[in-house]
């Protein structure tokens, strides 16, 4: 059988940072939030070059070894066929092992990107075909459903198949994010997490999951509560002091706060009105002083797009 054809021209695509668990959802609740990586993929007659701008410039691998572009191959396969070369430029502003999906966000560009390039390739590939690539390459569906589908995302396994909703989160929400100059690796993160957990606190945490989905869409008053965790961010404390007790600052003055994904950033969701005494925590609590770079963010509504090459 032939193989797919492919586009001559360039394609450019966006992926949003993404925020998983927001408390008590864990390895279910995803948002996505306004920063992105862009990245610009061309099929070529022969080899690879990987450009890459930005975080992660100097460390991350320029050949096969690419997470995008082992993302890619696996969607190229799924589509019918590799090219015979491909171009591929990065410029990347999620920072990396903080918390804020930067892994989710190269494996969702590389699949979008390689369904763009091929001719025929949102029919053969569609969205849901898509989402359940790149959990099977992530290893959960949380931060990925949020790249992809943009908003605020409740994911879920199903016949060993990944699945997810999007729900709009309320316009009244404002995300700040307390990005730590230190990494934690998700691994170490979630090493630290036991086998079990009290049946009081499971049982807390699925409350508390509910009242997220109604507090973060319709009624962000309730977003304080909603947000409690009893299974997941207490045993990651030792791994990211600072970060726990910024939380706990945080919370004591009635800001919802929590771990962002695997840590050691801190997602606040505030309101308009609260953003700058939010951002103020940055040197004044927490413990961590100078090291959290405070960030307010738009919420992302779109999830990965392809854009002109021009915008």
């Amino acid at each position: 059988m032939a193989g797919p054809a492919f586009r001559a021209a360039a394609v450019r695509v966006r992926v949003p940072a993404t925020s998983a668990n927001l408390g008590p959802g864990f390895d279910a609740f995803g948002l996505a939030l306004g920063l992105y990586d862009d990245v610009v993929v061309r099929v070529a007659d022969s080899g690879l070059s990987v450009d890459i701008a930005g975080e992660g410039a100097e460390t991350l691998p320029r050949d096969e070894r690419h997470l995008l572009v082992r993302s890619m191959r696996a969607a190229f396969d799924r589509l019918g066929g590799q090219p015979r070369g491909l171009e591929v430029v990065c410029a990347n502003r999620i920072p990396h092992g903080r918390g804020l999906g930067s892994s989710s966000a190269a494996i969702c560009a590389g699949i979008v990107a390689a369904r763009a390039v091929t001719i025929g390739g949102p029919s053969a590939l569609d969205d849901d075909e898509l989402l359940a690539l790149a959990s099977e390459l992530e290893g959960h569906p949380d931060n990925v459903a949020a790249c992809l589908r943009g908003n605020f995302t409740v994911a879920w396994t199903e016949e060993d198949r990944a699945r997810a909703i999007a729900l709009e989160p309320s316009a009244e929400v404002v995300p700040v994010v307390f990005v730590p100059s230190t990494e934690v690796l998700t691994e170490t993160a979630r090493g630290l997490l036991p086998r079990t957990v009290p049946l009081a606190d499971a049982a807390a945490n699925a409350g508390r999951s509910a009242l997220l989905v109604e507090a973060l869409t319709r009624r962000p008053e309730l977003l304080l509560a909603a947000t409690e965790d009893r299974i997941h961010q207490d045993y990651r404390a030792s791994a990211m002091p600072d970060s726990a007790a910024l939380v706990a600052a945080l919370r004591a003055e009635n800001v919802p706060a929590v771990i962002s994904g695997a840590g050691p950033t801190v997602l606040a969701l505030t309101d308009e009105a609260g953003v700058q005494k939010v951002l103020d925590f940055a040197g004044d609590h927490g413990g961590g002083g100078p090291a959290f770079a405070a960030h307010r963010l738009e919420l992302d509504r779109t999830g990965a797009s392809v854009l002109p090459l021009d915008v």
